[in-house]
C-alpha cells in the first residue's frame, strides 16, 4: 500500500503536456488526483475521468473557484501557460493560484517554472515565472520550483509550435552550435511526483533541470542516426512564425545565442536516475 494512497494532489493544466505527465505519474504512484481545468466537459476531461481522475472545473481568473478546487488537497502542482505580450496575465493567474493554495493550507506546492535561473532576462515567459515564484515565497508556501529550459518534445511534436521551427527557425536565431539544456516532459512529471512523495527533501528547493546538453547540430545528427531520416525543415518566414508564437519565443532563442546556458545534468539524474538523454528519448518516441 503506497503511503500516498488517498491523499489528493490538485493539478493545474492537467490536460496539457506538463500537467498531463504529472497526472500520469501521480496515478502510478498511488495518489488521488484532482484535475483543475476550465472545461470539465471536454473530451480530454472525459479521458481523465476514465483513468480515475477527479475532474474539477475552475478558472485561474476566478479566485473563489480556486478556493473550492484546492479545498482539502494535500498538494498543488501549479503551472500557467505563457501569454506572449501579456506577462501580466501569467503573473496574475499564478498569483491567484498561490494565494488560493495558501488559503487552503496545502502542505506542498510544486511549481512548473522555466528558464535559466532566478535573475530576470527580459524574456517575458521566464520573467513572469520568476515573479510568480517570488509571490509564492512571500506567502510562505511550502514550495518546490522545477525549472527546465527546453523540452525534447519540441523536436517531434507538431502541436508544440510549428514542428519544423525547431529545425529551421530556431537554428537561425539561436545558432546551430548553441548548446541547449534538454529535458523530456515525461521526466518532468516523474520528478514532480518524487517531490510530492518526499517533501522533507524537496521543499525549499529551486531545481534547474536538464537531462542532456546538446546543440541543435548535435540533436540533428542524433535524430538522423535514430530515425534514419533528417528532421523536418519546412522554411517558415519569421513574420509568419511570429504570428504563431509572438515575439517572446523569438527573443528567447536570440537570447540563448549570446547567453549560453550550461547546466550540470548530475543533480537531475540524482533525483531521477531513469531520466532520458536526447538519444534515449528519441529512440523511445518513435
Amino acid at each position: 500500500m503506497s503511503p500516498s494512497t488517498g491523499r489528493t494532489i490538485a493539478v493545474l493544466g492537467a490536460t496539457g503536456r506538463q500537467g498531463g505527465q504529472v497526472v500520469r505519474r501521480l496515478l502510478v504512484d498511488g495518489w488521488h488526483v484532482r484535475a483543475i481545468i476550465r472545461k470539465p466537459g471536454s473530451k480530454k476531461a472525459v479521458i481523465l475521468k476514465e483513468r480515475g481522475v477527479d475532474v474539477f472545473g475552475a478558472d485561474l481568473e476566478d479566485p473563489k473557484s480556486l478556493d473550492s478546487a484546492f479545498a482539502g488537497a494535500h498538494g498543488v502542482f501549479s503551472m500557467q501557460e505563457p501569454r506572449s505580450g501579456s506577462i501580466e496575465i501569467e503573473i496574475r493567474q499564478g498569483t491567484n493560484a498561490a494565494r488560493a493554495a495558501a488559503r487552503a493550507g496545502v502542505r506542498h506546492v510544486v511549481y512548473g517554472s522555466a528558464g535559466p535561473g532566478e535573475e530576470t532576462t527580459g524574456i517575458e515567459q521566464w520573467d513572469a515565472k520568476i515573479e510568480v515564484a517570488r509571490q509564492m515565497k512571500g506567502l510562505g508556501l511550502p514550495l518546490t520550483v522545477l525549472r527546465p529550459m527546453a523540452f525534447m518534445e519540441l523536436m517531434v511534436d507538431p502541436s508544440f509550435y510549428p514542428q519544423s521551427s525547431t529545425w529551421y527557425t530556431m537554428p537561425k536565431l539561436a545558432g546551430l552550435d548553441c548548446r541547449i539544456p534538454w529535458l523530456s516532459v515525461r521526466d518532468l512529471g516523474a520528478i514532480a511526483a518524487k517531490a510530492f512523495a518526499d517533501p522533507e527533501r524537496f521543499i525549499g528547493m529551486d531545481l534547474r533541470l536538464a537531462a542532456d546538453v546538446k546543440s541543435l547540430a548535435e540533436c540533428r545528427a542524433i535524430y538522423r542516426d535514430v530515425t534514419g531520416k533528417n528532421p523536418p525543415r519546412f522554411p517558415i518566414p519569421l513574420f509568419l512564425f511570429r504570428k504563431f508564437v509572438g515575439d517572446d519565443v523569438l527573443n528567447m532563442w536570440r537570447w540563448l545565442r549570446v547567453n549560453p546556458v550550461e547546466l550540470d545534468i548530475g543533480p537531475t539524474y540524482e533525483i531521477h536516475p531513469e531520466t532520458m538523454d536526447v538519444r534515449t528519448w528519441l529512440a523511445n518516441s518513435h
